[in-house]
């Protein structure tokens, strides 16, 4: 009996280990990120600030201190989290659905739609609220223009979303370069071209609790669900066999996928590789099952998201916008993943 049992316990340790040292990674993250930027705060006064809000100490740090850290840096960490987790586990759900380590939710047009959303709110003279709203409407809006067009042909389900998602983006580039040509190059251009690179330098509280009550749940049920990934993996013919309507799950997992995304680029801007590149290392460190995959994915993502705003916002006086940075990194490790080939889905 122990001969049988320990191959498969093994495994499973191993991932639970590699769970909790993400989130002891993450937490620590937290922690040092809540400490540095422009004005830096020792760790034992990050700690003081954060424990007088449920301990009675007494305050012997400046009221600038507390307000920078409690209005200003948590709030935008929480963000952080929350659209770094939210890209990286519908990347990795999009990947599972497709059995392709090389798409994301972006490839069913959902950057293409919120940018152009985000840039039509902009040259309407829409506030911060507007911009999030119309991003986001856009963002479902090309998911849906995707999803029919993928529908209207025949052939390889999988093969005609992917290139229904190319098209979708495409059009949806083609009017934002239509709108970005009309907009005035002394005011509004500007705006534009810095909400597509990227960045969260504009979140407060308000953001951070409206994106935690949209996407905690989309997350929840996605992380609920994932052991269903591990059944469409097996392909649309093992899968059908085992009782599983392949069309409807499909749907329902890269539903849940894109509205992540697009609701997380909504609130910080076009931020790419983060739903590609994650969910690959992911799998290079917990293996392929998603019931150890998406939470090892969420974690990573919401940490890498972390660590590249805290660069951003520290490296210089002029904030670097995210998309510049995720380009950095990702960039390079999507060429090794081409150069892996097959190997990267094993």
């Amino acid at each position: 009996m122990r001969d049988d049992v320990a191959p498969a316990a093994a495994p499973t340790r191993r991932g639970q280990r590699h769970l909790l040292w993400l989130g002891l990674l993450a937490i620590a993250a937290v922690l040092v990120s809540l400490g540095l930027g422009r004005f830096s705060l020792p760790p034992g006064t990050v700690l003081r600030i954060l424990l007088s809000h449920v301990l009675p100490i007494e305050a012997g740090w400046p009221r600038t201190a507390e307000i920078a850290l409690m209005q200003v840096r948590l709030p935008r960490i929480g963000v952080a989290m929350l659209v770094g987790a939210s890209l990286a586990t519908g990347g990795a759900a999009c990947q599972g659905v497709f059995r392709n380590p090389l798409v994301s939710p972006f490839v069913l047009g959902v950057s293409a739609g919120a940018g152009f959303g985000a840039a039509l709110a902009i040259l309407l003279d829409g506030g911060a609220l507007a911009v999030q709203v119309s991003a986001f409407g856009f963002a479902a809006l090309a998911t849906f223009c995707t999803s029919l067009l993928g529908r209207a042909y025949r052939g390889n389900r999988t093969l005609v979303l992917v290139l229904s998602g190319i098209i979708v983006g495409s059009m949806f580039t083609a009017l934002l370069g239509l709108l970005k040509y009309s907009a005035d190059p002394e005011n509004k251009l500007p705006v534009i071209e810095y909400w597509l690179l990227g960045s969260l330098s504009g979140v407060r509280a308000p953001t951070f609790w409206t994106l935690l009550a949209i996407n905690a749940p989309l997350l929840a049920l996605l992380l609920a669900l994932r052991w269903r990934l591990n059944l469409l993996a097996m392909g649309d013919e093992a899968a059908s066999a085992l009782g599983v309507r392949v069309g409807l799950e499909r749907a329902l997992q890269l539903g849940l996928a894109t509205a992540l995304a697009s609701s997380a680029v909504a609130v910080c801007g076009l931020v790419g590789w983060v739903g590609l590149v994650v969910p690959h290392l992911g799998r290079l460190l917990v293996g392929a099952d998603h019931d150890r995959l998406l939470p090892a994915t969420l974690l990573m993502g919401g940490t890498f998201l972390l660590l590249v705003d805290t660069l951003a916002r520290s490296l210089s006086s002029a904030e670097i916008p995210l998309g510049i940075v995720t380009s950095l990194v990702g960039a390079p490790v999507f060429a090794v993943m081409l150069l892996r080939g097959e190997k990267a889905w094993s």
